[in-house]
């Protein structure tokens, strides 16, 4: 069954209306805006500019950034690598603190379980997949096909390759890209500036502009015990952008839902957002309360403190958004219109209109049982998660491949062993408090008759479960788990480790819940979040993007300032700014200038650029993105957007609006370099000298 090609034919009768306005979409590099640019930007690029912007754009950390030099320099954001960093990082040596920088490759440390990942090929696997659905199936038999002959793509072409190949799902299954990566998995930490510089102003900064930040970092990618060859890399602006001038941002968005239903968004709205809330609250508040117990426990929680109120500021303004009315009456008025254009051709109608209440009645279901999916699990802890993923693993891989889930296929088993057999280090007092903390919050949220609940904790109390999973288990020692997952098939039923015995005991109220979601959820949008991208084909073409889904976009804009109530907000910081607003809080919290700043003041010329804003669409997940100007050349590194822009996960929010992405400046970074931290050597390797 072929339903896409036949799609094709009412596409010419009914394009119409365009999808999109403005500097709008994060677009994939098969279906680039080509279009836009040429009459916004009088902009053409070449295949061959299109090729070595993709190539030299790399996912890392599950973030973006890009290759800077031909000898494997990676640029991307501190906040990006400071999972990196702070892994690297001891109680005698916080190089979060100190930052770092080698002055030679020799003294480049090596990352423990990071990757990074390129995009080098991808096809377009949609009449495969949609053709393996047989007619008359259900929801749940149509998922099961489609997983399969995605399971039987991933390991052929994985295989073939040598590549890390994953089928891509885009406009909720209207298409599937069979995409493949190259891996490098030897990552050095090259240079960071202190924590201090690249997050400056702290949380009150966060999503605001003007900003000061030094928000980079230098990493390395290795093959074979040497810098990796890379020919395909950005080439270092010294001069920036100038105003109003075009920019691409190309990096990995994260997520949004643009394309969802009102249903869907009205369920964010009422219960997925608020229950999000809560779970990232709890987890905070755990890591809050045991950093207070003294400066090594500080830094120990720190990373997470911040990862959590980022987030939960970032989801503030999303729901403040589907909270608006004007703004949640256009997604109304999107769909009606896009049914009501529908509605003119009833062969059409009677195809795809079911589709909007299907996914409604699933979604009406839901909130009964968003409570326990949403608290059922072990993640607030990462020795908790080892275990999962530990008895998980044992269970999968007994499968056939295109049985499993989707993580433990054979094409994601090597990143998967990475990361559980990384040694990163492990605190277990933070882990006892976190572990602690959720299963009590857990408890009281679902009930002492709750399944999880009940499995996890039995008679005892959270503090007792968790005190004797956390300080007995062994699995802070990556050779024992190695041998979990190498042993005999048995090894994991047999084991007498708390923290296994714990993640044996939930599993099965994990996977009955994870079944029960699959069925009656993902199975539902998959099969009618399918019509309704078809639907859309048929009404606007491919004139609008897929949602993102962290693989790789390009996104566009002009670099500008904005209005914002009775002031003009300008495009740019500097370094005078910086200083300025340092001084005029006196240097308090968090507006003292980090040790390096404050001792170079005499040597920085304080014109320099520092921040910028621009136009382009971007969300989490651009964090590190290369900001490129036609000539492809980086001139900033995108960090963070402004409070204006944050509900754009759910619709593109205009620039006149003063919605801006906001990066740092590539002329700032060598100031820095330079005059702050002493790293001309990198400098110069950055402008090829």
């Amino acid at each position: 069954m072929k339903r896409f090609p036949a799609l094709l034919l009412v596409i010419n009768f009914l394009i119409g209306i365009p999808a999109v306005t403005a500097d709008e979409g994060m677009w994939t590099y098969d279906n680039p805006p080509l279009k836009q640019w040429k009459e916004r930007y009088n902009f053409e690029p070449s295949k061959e500019w299109m090729d070595k912007v993709r190539l030299a754009s790399v996912k890392v950390v599950g973030s973006s950034g890009g290759f800077v030099s031909p000898n494997g320099l990676i640029v991307t954001n501190h906040h990006v690598a400071s999972s990196i960093i702070a892994k690297l990082s001891t109680k005698e040596r916080d190089l979060m603190k100190t930052g770092f920088y080698a002055k030679s490759q020799a003294e480049e440390l090596k990352a423990q379980d990071a990757e990074a990942t390129v995009l080098v090929s991808y096809e377009n696997m949609t009449e495969r997949v949609h053709g393996a659905v047989k007619p008359g199936v259900t929801n749940a038999e149509a998922a099961a096909q489609r997983s399969a002959v995605i399971a039987a793509a991933e390991k052929d072409s994985s295989q073939k390759t040598g590549l890390k190949c994953e089928v891509v799902s885009l406009y909720s299954g209207g298409e599937y890209w069979l995409y493949c990566f190259k891996r490098y998995t030897d990552i050095r930490l090259v240079m960071a500036p202190e924590e201090q510089a690249a997050f400056f102003g702290g949380d009150y900064d966060n999503f605001t502009f003007p900003r000061h930040d030094l928000d980079f970092t230098f990493l390395r990618a290795y093959e074979n015990g040497k810098p990796a060859s890379t020919p395909n890399y950005f080439k270092w602006s010294e001069s920036g952008p100038k105003e109003n001038e075009f920019v691409v941002a190309t990096g990995f968005p994260g997520s949004t839902a643009r394309l969802m239903t009102v249903a869907q968004l009205a369920y964010a709205r009422d219960h997925g957002n608020p229950l999000l809330k809560q779970v990232w609250e709890t987890r905070r508040k755990a890591l809050e309360d045991y950093s207070k117990s003294g400066p090594e426990q500080f830094r120990q929680a720190s990373p997470g403190m911040r990862s959590f109120a980022n987030s939960l500021k970032r989801l503030k303004g999303q729901q403040d958004g589907l909270l608006n009315p004007r703004m949640f009456a256009k997604k109304e008025s999107e769909e009606k219109e896009l049914r009501t254009r529908l509605a003119e051709k009833p062969d059409l109608e009677k195809q795809y209109a079911p589709a909007w209440e299907n996914i409604a009645k699933a979604y009406a279901e839901l909130p009964a049982m968003s409570k326990r999916l949403s608290f059922s699990n072990l993640a607030a802890s990462r020795l908790a998660t080892i275990a999962s993923q530990i008895v998980n693993y044992q269970i999968e891989s007994a499968k056939p491949n295109e049985k499993r889930y989707p993580e433990f296929r054979d094409s994601r088993l090597d990143a998967f062993r990475t990361s559980v057999l990384s040694p990163a280090p492990i605190y277990v007092e933070m882990e006892e408090t976190a572990l602690t903390s959720w299963l009590e919050e857990a408890a009281k949220v679902l009930g002492p008759n709750d399944p999880f609940v009940k499995a996890a904790l039995g008679d005892a109390d959270a503090a007792e479960v968790a005190r004797r999973a956390v300080r007995e288990t062994k699995l802070a020692d990556p050779s024992v788990r190695k041998a979990l997952l190498d042993g005999p098939a048995d090894a994991v039923a047999k084991s007498t480790d708390p923290m296994i015995a714990l993640a044996r005991r939930v599993e099965p109220i994990v996977r009955e819940l994870r079944a029960w979601s699959e069925e009656n959820i993902a199975a539902v949008e998959a099969a009618n979040g399918t019509k309704i991208a078809q639907a859309r084909f048929a009404v606007y073409g491919r004139s609008m993007p897929p949602d993102a889904n962290s693989n790789l976009r390009l996104s566009y804009g002009a670099v500008k300032g904005y209005e914002e109530d009775t002031t003009l907000v300008p495009f740019k910081t500097t370094y005078f700014g910086l200083y300025d607003r340092a001084l005029s809080f006196n240097e308090a919290t968090p507006y003292e200038l980090a040790p390096s700043l404050k001792a170079r003041k005499d040597k920085i010329d304080l014109s320099t650029p520092l921040n910028f804003v621009y136009t382009a669409d971007t969300i989490g997940g651009n964090s590190g993105s290369p900001v490129i100007n036609r000539n492809a050349e980086l001139v900033g590194l995108n960090f963070d957007s402004n409070l204006q822009k944050l509900s754009n996960r759910y619709w593109f929010i205009e620039d006149e609006e003063g919605s801006r992405a906001v990066a740092v400046h590539s002329g700032g970074i060598l100031e820095a370099l330079r005059k702050v931290y002493d790293a001309s050597e990198l400098a110069n390797e950055l402008l090829a000298k």
